[in-house]
């Protein structure tokens, strides 16, 4: 039986006096770092805090992110990890929503909650409840099953689902992501991206190798780059977005990342194109892996030295999940046929919080529906097709975006591209583009005709190319077609 917890104290055993994390000034050994969690599971025990409760973070990145989910191993609590960039109201219906007993996280971002839950800001008021607790250690009774985490999902269509996540869970996640990204004690792990996401599954690598782990604030890609020279990064997460601005950065120089083994690039599929360009610019470094937060990460995985040959492919199935290709009916497609992804293991979420209706329809005899359309090669590589929502039907036939936006991110002036489905009174749905241009060199409507013309067949031509400065994104760098929409049929109207 393991668990995050159990798993931790093996690292702090035999590393005690090695840096576990670094955040600007501020470095903790391992031995320090059981210590100070130990501290403040005390503390919530005091509080009246016990095993299965849920304790909400809410701060931008920094070193108590890491801190904390050792509070929640050693005490059996489950974290809320909360998106310090969604609007306040988002917040409280979180918070409601999971019955939070505490609320710790950067004043700034709390008070403009209307909540009655026990906050706590970081800084004088953690380090005061940690100093009258310290040197204190609990000790629960913690299984595989029970849950870690509770993360909730963007919203997109109604209210934000809490993703139920075991310790199994987390512990197959990072037991994956470890072997995809091989991953060693000497690794130092970088963090950039938000540590309430993607890169909080890789900071959980940590436990299984004892890595020295380092946090920055925020994604500057000139600051980045030179901070990962420095620091000596050999293992980050980023999202596509990321690796896109930093390599289309005016002062872009490669040179500066020589430290770095593999980036894990997950989030949102990357175009097969741009991928080329970043590969030939820094090497076979990317990891690719595909995933969502209820199969977090890895339901498949494609290794550095795999990637070069196989761009247009996600990668094949990873260790702790089965996974195949499904119609309407549940009949597994063939190779290279087109259907809904879906997986099942120990990767897999344990269903949503409070919201059974959600888990009978996404859990199904233990399979998870990824709304993810998508097929296989005859050698078991994923190839992502769309996601199911997002699919164009015009004139009664269906349109990936996806192989649109392939197409126009060829052009060697385009830095994003977005294709959407907007209403129209012959086709019921028309091809939209929208183009952001990097700024090397002019980018047309002509240009990206003759490109389309040249590479598609002419009903899934866009109907209108829209040249644009930038496009809605998440606050994980993901595209939002929905806003896409949105602002489309209000210029229309």
């Amino acid at each position: 039986m393991e668990t995050l917890g159990l798993q931790a104290k093996k690292i702090m055993r035999s590393f005690p006096n090695k840096i576990a994390v670094k955040y600007k000034e501020q470095a903790i050994t391992y031995k320090e770092l059981y210590k100070r969690a130990m501290s403040m599971a005390a503390y919530f025990q005091s509080q009246g805090m016990k095993k299965g409760d849920r304790f909400g973070v809410l701060m931008s990145n920094r070193l108590e992110h890491i801190e904390l989910d050792l509070v929640a191993a050693f005490g059996g609590f489950i974290k809320v990890p909360l998106n310090y960039r969604l609007h306040p109201k988002e917040h409280e219906y979180m918070i409601d929503d999971a019955q939070l007993s505490i609320l710790i996280g950067e004043q700034e971002l709390i008070e403009p909650i209307k909540t009655d839950v026990h906050t706590i800001f970081i800084g004088e008021d953690y380090d005061r409840q940690m100093t009258r607790f310290y040197g204190n250690e609990v000790t629960v009774n913690v299984s595989e099953d029970d849950l870690f985490v509770i993360m909730y999902t963007s919203g997109t269509t109604g209210n934000p689902k809490g993703v139920m996540l075991s310790h199994r869970n987390i512990i197959s996640s990072a037991l994956s992501l470890s072997i995809a990204c091989e991953v060693n004690k000497h690794d130092i792990i970088g963090h950039v991206a938000p540590l309430t996401h993607g890169s909080n599954f890789l900071s959980h690598v940590s436990w299984l190798h004892g890595n020295t782990q380092i946090i920055y604030n925020k994604f500057q890609p000139e600051e980045f780059i030179d901070d990962i020279e420095k620091d000596k990064v050999s293992v980050i997460f980023l999202v596509p977005t990321m690796v896109n601005l930093m390599i289309q950065h005016p002062q872009f120089n490669p040179d500066k990342l020589k430290s770095i083994k593999s980036i894990n690039m997950a989030g949102s599929p990357i175009a097969s194109s741009k991928l080329k360009e970043a590969i030939n610019l820094l090497g076979t470094i990317f990891v690719q892996t595909f995933g969502q937060v209820e199969a977090p990460m890895c339901i498949t995985t494609m290794m550095r030295d795999e990637q070069t040959d196989r761009l247009e492919s996600c990668g094949r199935q990873a260790p702790f999940v089965a996974m195949k290709i499904i119609d309407d009916e549940w009949n597994e497609k063939q190779v290279g046929e087109v259907g809904e992804i879906v997986c099942k293991g120990s990767l897999v979420m344990q269903g949503y919080w409070n919201n059974q209706e959600e888990t009978k329809k996404t859990l199904v005899n233990g399979w998870l529906r990824t709304g993810d359309l998508g097929w296989v090669d005859e050698y078991g590589y994923l190839h992502i097709v769309d996601r199911i929502k997002e699919v164009i039907i015009s004139g009664g036939v269906n349109i990936y975006p996806r192989e649109v936006e392939e197409v126009l991110n060829k052009h060697s002036g385009v830095k994003e591209t977005a294709v959407i489905g907007v209403p129209d009174e012959k086709w019921g749905e028309a091809v939209v583009a929208y183009i952001v241009p990097n700024g090397t060199k002019e980018v047309t409507d002509e240009q990206l005709i003759e490109l389309c013309n040249n590479n598609l067949a002419s009903f899934k031509k866009p109907k209108e190319i829209i040249i644009v400065d930038s496009l809605p994104k998440s606050s994980y760098g993901k595209i939002l077609k929905r806003e896409l929409v949105k602002r489309h049929e209000e210029v229309v109207k």
